[in-house]
């Protein structure tokens, strides 16, 4: 369960230290699709939180498109659309997956029990196949152009895992992207799930969210810094340097420092190499941050402990995104 933790004599407003902790747990799957959230009672209990400030949070998160209310019961995290996914067979040699026929054996008797034909299951089952084969066509990485960061991050890990072409769109230019597509899947990240889903939907192009890394290790690393610790974390995205703050600044408010600096910003990593005793740094990142440190080391009184991360995709998303493209 994650935990929560709030900064109450911070800069950062408390809901916006709890919006954020929130969409984090949404977006590496720590509250995953479907998942009810605490009630605004228990959460006011956690947190110390008035009600009502949690409220409008739930708001700010339905809005995003994060979560949803069901009368009655609560909120959930929100599923997936899943108004244009068709379920699928595989359709092997049966002599040679006997397992594999009896599950198709199985599941053809269950579609004839509710009443369909053997020609309308053959025609579900070449069409499931036939969009199966255009999705695996043109995979298109999207996210908004102020987190191009995060984008490139997917697309590296994407190419590495898939082993088929990708391609990295803008969101701001995904539509026109689109409709020169006849064919193909877009991946993002949850969260940008409803704003590329709202863009995908009218072409009939399904999107899948890639989980991202918890980063539990980190955090709990950070807990046990000593007091007055300089530490540093670096990055493609901005996205993540942006949550980074606030998580951190959250479990520990003003008892550390902390320097961020896109990998790109060379004058802000030189900071941050010269001054931190720690530096946190995604996989991507991690080369050039070591070559800051070669570049700068006449300048170091010590050279900084640099941990890099896991891949910024977590390996479950990675696997259940092959499966979605046949290639699992």
């Amino acid at each position: 369960m994650f935990q929560f933790q709030i900064q109450n004599d911070s800069d950062i407003s408390a809901s916006k230290q709890l919006f954020d902790q929130i969409r984090f747990a949404i977006a590496c799957r720590q509250y995953s699709p479907g998942h009810r959230l605490p009630s605004t009672r228990q959460l006011a209990m956690i947190t110390g939180l008035h009600r009502n400030t949690i409220s409008k949070v739930y708001q700010q998160l339905e809005e995003s498109g994060l979560v949803e209310s069901i009368a009655g019961s609560g909120i959930y995290v929100k599923v997936q659309n899943q108004e244009n996914k068709v379920a699928s067979l595989d359709s092997p040699i049966f002599q040679q997956y006997p397992e594999a026929s009896q599950l198709i054996q199985k599941n053809l008797d269950e579609l004839l029990l509710k009443g369909l034909s053997l020609s309308q299951v053959r025609e579900l089952l070449l069409a499931t196949i036939d969009w199966r084969l255009r999705s695996m066509a043109k995979v298109l990485v999207t996210t908004p152009q102020r987190d191009f960061g995060a984008g490139e991050l997917i697309l590296q890990e994407l190419e590495q895992f898939l082993d088929i072409p990708v391609q990295l769109v803008p969101m701001e230019e995904l539509t026109q992207t689109l409709s020169e597509t006849q064919s193909g899947t877009v991946v993002t990240s949850r969260y940008f799930l409803a704003e590329a889903e709202s863009l995908a939907t009218p072409f009939g192009i399904r999107v899948i969210p890639v989980d991202i890394y918890d980063y539990s290790k980190e955090l709990a690393m950070i807990k046990k810094l000593p007091k007055d610790t300089c530490l540093g974390v670096v990055s493609l995205s901005p996205g993540i340097l942006s949550i980074a703050e606030i998580l951190i600044h959250s479990l520990r408010g003003e008892e550390i420092f902390v320097k961020c600096a896109q990998v790109s910003d060379r004058p802000k990593l030189r900071t941050v190499v010269r001054s931190a005793r720690i530096i946190l740094s995604d996989p991507l990142s991690h080369p050039l941050v070591m070559q800051a440190i070669a570049e700068n080391r006449d300048d170091l009184i010590r050279f900084p402990e640099v941990i890099c991360s896991e891949p910024y995709i977590d390996e479950k998303s990675i696997n259940t995104l092959k499966l979605e493209l046949g290639l699992g």
